[in-house]
């Protein structure tokens, strides 16, 4: 090909360049659809269905925690029971952190959640620690004898529930 003269075709470089590029072309001219999300409905329902199995195991929780608090010598029965409890929190506390809410005001909610449910579980292993101690002393005691259960952050995780599970229903 001399210079000034019109091209009779591509030049063969150019035929490997453009078979070589076209591959990447491709996608910028050819783009899909953008992947949608659940909706809000449905993380909302995802996210009740979390706190309705959270809340259902609340109660022997609360029962196991009291049971740390009676007096004399701890069970085997009470141990068991507060470590089958705290798999069974733990393993809940695990589910709602996997559930995929992208709505902020769902996120801000999800969170709450997940920090009750780890006070539960910190309660279970603490209430554990006072009642199957080594060494009991009189300020251990005094303050496993106080154990009667979770406390307010089973009734504010309730509260959390029953809040989301109303919204659910008004949609």
């Amino acid at each position: 090909m001399r210079t000034g003269t019109a091209p009779d075709g591509l030049a063969p470089r150019a035929v490997r360049w453009l078979a070589a590029v076209r591959p990447f072309l491709r996608p910028l001219v050819h783009r899909r659809p953008a992947l949608v999300g659940p909706s809000r409905t449905d993380q909302l329902r995802a996210l009740v269905a979390v706190l309705d199995e959270a809340v259902a195991a609340q109660p022997p929780a609360d029962e196991a925690v009291a049971a740390c608090g009676e007096p004399g010598p701890v069970s085997r029965g009470t141990a068991r029971d507060c470590g089958q409890q705290s798999i069974a929190l733990h393993r809940l506390r695990a589910r709602l952190q996997d559930v995929g809410t992208t709505d902020p005001d769902l996120v801000a909610a999800q969170a709450r959640a997940v920090r009750l449910l780890a006070y539960d579980l910190w309660m279970l292993r603490a209430s554990m620690n006072l009642a199957c101690t080594v060494r009991p002393g009189d300020r251990t005691e005094a303050a496993r004898l106080r154990l009667n259960g979770l406390g307010r952050p089973a009734d504010d995780l309730r509260r959390l529930r029953d809040t989301l599970r109303a919204e659910l229903s008004g949609t």
